[in-house]
């Protein structure tokens, strides 16, 4: 039996990661989708074990201890965790597993995964993320001044991935990443 693959995939935010991420899902259903532990509160219709597997700080803090995390990190006060064993299970069992994460979480699975396919989706230029992210009417100016310059701190890492996808066109980027991960499971290896 052959064993599963790790998907990774990074962008910035703005990059339109979950648009191409929930098209990829959509068209490879036996794809299994990574779900992280956060001590955050749930927004809006979230659902526990659906967006995130929402913890007190006490029982991540256990499970950090514990080793049960491939990583993990505090992000705006709140801890985010990715659990090793769902992910060890399922690629032990021939099954592949997507994860989305932000890059410091990518770097650290790469370090603690080698074997993952490591994907950073980008945008086709900062002139264009900076209107993706103007046109969402959710950020104040301010917000997207601090947004693009995350996403040029993080854009920085695209070179450490196996593999880079620029999202100039949602069918176009899902098609390239649909044809990787097909690419993967029927051996082509990394390219």
């Amino acid at each position: 039996m052959r064993k599963g693959h790790l998907f990774v995939i990074s962008a910035p935010s703005g990059a339109g990661k979950s648009t191409v991420l929930s098209c990829v899902r959509e068209r490879l259903g036996e794809l299994e989708f990574s779900v992280s532990y956060t001590t955050r509160g749930k927004r809006g219709d979230e659902s526990d074990g659906v967006e995130y597997h929402f913890v007190d700080r006490a029982s991540f803090e256990a499970m950090t201890r514990a080793g049960d995390f491939l990583e993990w990190a505090q992000v705006h006060g709140e801890l985010y965790g990715t659990p090793r064993a769902p992910i060890e299970e399922a690629t032990g069992a021939g099954r592949d597993v997507l994860m989305d994460i932000d890059v410091q979480g990518g770097m650290s699975i790469k370090d603690e995964f080698p074997e993952a396919v490591t994907v950073f989706l980008l945008p086709p230029s900062t002139r264009e993320l900076k209107q993706r992210l103007s046109g969402r009417a959710t950020d104040s100016p301010e917000q997207i001044e601090l947004r693009l310059a995350n996403a040029n701190r993080e854009m920085a890492f695209a070179d450490r991935y196996d593999h880079r996808i620029i999202n100039d066109r949602i069918e176009r980027a899902c098609d390239e990443l649909c044809g990787l991960i097909r690419g993967m499971r029927e051996g082509a290896g990394r390219g």
